[in-house]
């Protein structure tokens, strides 16, 4: 057996020294200035025209990508074992988003901080996202719980990140290559900084392989056999964002090689956390120079940040892991719960309507300077006006979405943005501009529902033959998210002279809307209302699990199927409408089945009204905040959604 382990050792090692020198020497060859390989390897002694190209430029840049691709490996090995999830890495676990937000606002506030101290801003992301997985996830490391976190996290500093960078667009303008990860080096500065850090925390992770051997054990195991775990548990998270930290701070955020590698060295059959560390160092390597070297095989004489390539290859990879990972689970039955005192329709509905009435006499009557209440004049009448009841319709779509989803998956965290309806329809959107640069912003909605339709497909295909396990659709749905929000950010890259108009329709806005607008929109919500209420019913008796539904006759696979094709039909038709915005799904539901309770009809009414509530809110306030400037509509969802997400999380059982 030991001999066996030895041979596999010895071959993975060395297929992936002689890979990777392979890709070395193929990369150092690539670029604007044309040279051959023959010439590379005799000029490249002598002073003159190519060993200045590689010395200078070249090399520096293959030197921080197998840097960089061996940290962002071995961090994913650490992760995954301390969360005792197959699904964990810098990138799902919100660490890259941590980092990258700090570095962004550190740029527009704090411009010297960045520069002179990179790595500290970098860390203190990363940081506080691994804190707040840790804290939210609970003692148990749950790995679908861990999972959601993760992604969750990487949504609320994906949404501000954003929101950022539209508002200070002229600040953040170098951001959005090396915000997509690009191994770009004009210099030595990168490899020098970000060498010795590396270097030294993959020697620390090295020492730590023993007792992260025993912790992989269980903690009740490893501390009967002395173990101070809370000690190992500590330092090891301490390696993993450090190294993901140094990593963002010179190359950008890159994700999925961190998942990728670990996983591919385990399938080879190396086994012990020393090994697989070793393994995961050299692969994660190859991947990273070898995702460099194909992007530029693909686009030659144009910069395509390494991210893009990563995504290409790891997001099918994180579908995958997904999907045998919750097929190795147990079925999940989450009770939805609600109030044990419902409040009547008859009570909660007035006081709803009266409130939103409220907001809507302040909406139309404010902008952020005067008050008028001729709401007949033409500027009133015909641009505050429509873009209020675009709002408030488009909140009611967004929370019957929520309501939906959470009911048919049984998990209280669902949404479209959960499912990755969301981020693919950013994809999709963001797809057709870079094809298409010409195009209106007006025909991106188009983009948006191939995207989320790509996003539906997936699911009813991997899911099918599961009887469409909860589990397995929330993971799946993960690992679809993932890869949107990553193809995004590279497609933001290359749309170039589009990315204002693009940033704003990301983040959600209802700036602009008229009424043609709330026109398509309550046409849209007249259509798809009627079988959402058909659905509740079936919802309803879905809350049971599904053994009791089965048993009271309902087809569980037939209405999962409907209920997804209606939940994200609704969501795309909102989408389509102001953007990509989340957490009302999210919210609502959540705030309603507090006052209503679990039934689905009146939770539906009552989250409908609270949605719609909540956007309009999001708009007056992002409207005002900073007048004449507009605050996206999706931020200050975010902004005023996350702190009661955040709650829901740590107390979720």
């Amino acid at each position: 057996m030991l001999r066996r382990l030895m041979n596999k050792s010895t071959v993975s090692l060395t297929a992936g020294f002689f890979l990777l020198i392979a890709l070395s020497i193929i990369h150092l060859t690539q670029g604007q200035a044309d040279y051959t390989v023959k010439e590379l390897l005799t000029g490249v002694w002598t002073e003159g025209r190519i060993q200045d190209i590689v010395v200078s430029f070249r090399l520096p840049r293959l030197v921080i990508g197998l840097l960089a691709g061996g940290a962002l490996a071995v961090s994913g090995a650490v992760l995954q074992t301390l969360t005792n999830n197959p699904l964990a890495s810098p990138g799902t676990l919100g660490i890259n988003a941590g980092a990258f937000f700090f570095v962004v606002i550190s740029t527009i506030f704090f411009p010297g901080l960045v520069g002179g101290f990179p790595f500290i801003t970098a860390l203190l992301g990363a940081v506080l996202s691994s804190l707040m997985v840790v804290g939210l996830a609970g003692k148990q490391m749950e790995p679908v719980r861990v999972a959601l976190t993760g992604m969750i996290i990487s949504l609320l500093f994906a949404s501000i990140t954003g929101a950022l960078q539209l508002l200070f667009e002229n600040q953040t303008n170098g951001l959005f290559l090396w915000g997509s990860g690009t191994l770009v080096q004009l210099n030595w500065e990168g490899v020098k900084f970000a060498a010795p850090v590396i270097l030294l925390m993959f020697i620390g992770a090295l020492l730590l392989a023993k007792p992260m051997d025993i912790l992989s054990l269980g903690e009740d195991i490893a501390s009967s056999l002395g173990q101070n775990v809370r000690l190992v548990k500590l330092v090891s998270w301490g390696v993993a964002i450090v190294l993901a930290a140094a990593t963002v701070s010179v190359v950008g955020p890159i994700g999925f090689i961190g998942l990728m590698a670990p996983h591919i060295v385990r399938m080879m059959g190396i086994r012990g956390h020393l090994q697989i560390f070793i393994h995961s160092f050299i692969w994660g390597s190859v991947f990273l120079i070898g995702a460099d070297v194909l992007g530029r095989l693909i686009q030659p004489g144009q910069e395509v940040p390494v991210g893009a390539m990563t995504a290409l290859v790891g997001g099918p990879w994180l579908l995958y892991l997904a999907w045998r990972t919750a097929k190795s689970m147990k079925r999940g039955e989450r009770q939805m719960g609600g109030t044990t005192k419902p409040i009547r329709l008859k009570f909660i509905v007035p006081i709803l309507v009266v409130i939103i009435l409220g907001i809507t006499v302040l909406a139309l009557s404010f902008n952020g300077s005067a008050w008028t209440f001729a709401w007949m004049e033409p500027v009133v009448w015909n641009f505050r006006v429509p873009r209020v009841l675009t709002s408030f319709i488009v909140g009611v779509m967004l929370a019957i979405t929520g309501v939906i989803l959470q009911g048919v998956l049984r998990n209280p965290l669902a949404d479209a943005s959960v499912l990755g309806v969301t981020s693919m329809a950013g994809a999709g959107a963001m797809l057709l501009l870079v094809i298409f640069p010409a195009i209106p912003p007006e025909f991106m909605p188009l983009g948006a529902t191939v995207g989320a339709a790509l996003a539906l497909g997936i699911i009813l295909v991997t899911a099918w033959k599961n009887n469409f396990q909860p589990m397995l659709v929330a993971l799946m749905g993960i690992a679809i998210s993932a890869f949107g929000s990553a193809a995004t950010q590279v497609f933001i890259v290359k749309a170039k002279l589009a990315v204002a108009s693009a940033l704003v329709w990301l983040s959600g806005s209802t700036y602009g809307k008229g009424w043609e607008d709330v026109q398509f929109a309550l046409i849209l919500l007249a259509i798809f209302v009627w079988p959402a209420i058909y659905l509740t019913r079936s919802l309803d008796t879905l809350t049971f699990g599904d053994d009791v539904a089965a048993g009271l006759g309902l087809n569980i696979r037939s209405t999962r199927v409907w209920a997804l094709i209606i939940g994200v039909a609704i969501s795309t038709v909102a989408v389509s409408i102001v953007g990509t915005i989340g957490f009302v799904g999210l919210v609502a539901p959540h705030i309603a089945r507090r006052l209503v309770g679990f039934r689905h009809l009146p939770l539906m009414l009552a989250s409908g009204l609270l949605g719609g509530l909540l956007l309009v809110t999001a708009d007056f306030v992002g409207r005002i905040l900073i007048a004449p400037k507009d605050i996206p509509s999706g931020l200050v969802v975010a902004l005023i959604g996350t702190p009661y997400l955040l709650y829901l999380l740590r107390k979720m059982k």
